[in-house]
């Protein structure tokens, strides 16, 4: 990943309605989820999911396609990934390093799909 990738990346996840869709659409997996369910799950405006989205799909994080009526989007875990990499490339200076503190589960803001 590149540096301009990454922080085009970072940028769509420093706001928090797009973090919480972005880690929903990551919950949901591969399949994905209708914009619908989303913006249900998380109590949010369909015309203020819409720019999310918009913001997320082009940053490269996130993919839509049409399904009947309903627009499904689901998490790009490949630029995900690229991502994580990119921030961990020389974690450490390439000296292993001691194991991450599991991560402390983020609060809800609302009833997420299990």
């Amino acid at each position: 990943m590149e540096k301009t990738d990454a922080v085009t990346a970072l940028a769509a996840l420093a706001q928090t309605n797009r973090l919480d869709v972005f880690r929903l659409l990551v919950q949901a997996g591969p399949d994905g989820m209708a914009a619908g369910a989303i913006a249900e799950a998380l109590d949010l405006a369909p015309n203020t999911l819409t720019f999310h989205f918009d913001r997320l799909r082009m940053s490269g994080l996130a993919t839509v396609r049409r399904e009947g009526r309903s627009m499904i989007y689901a998490a790009r875990f490949e630029t995900m990934n690229a991502l994580v990499g990119f921030l961990t490339e020389n974690c450490c200076g390439g000296v292993s390093c001691a194991p991450a503190a599991p991560a402390k589960p983020a609060r809800r803001r609302s009833k997420l799909p299990a």
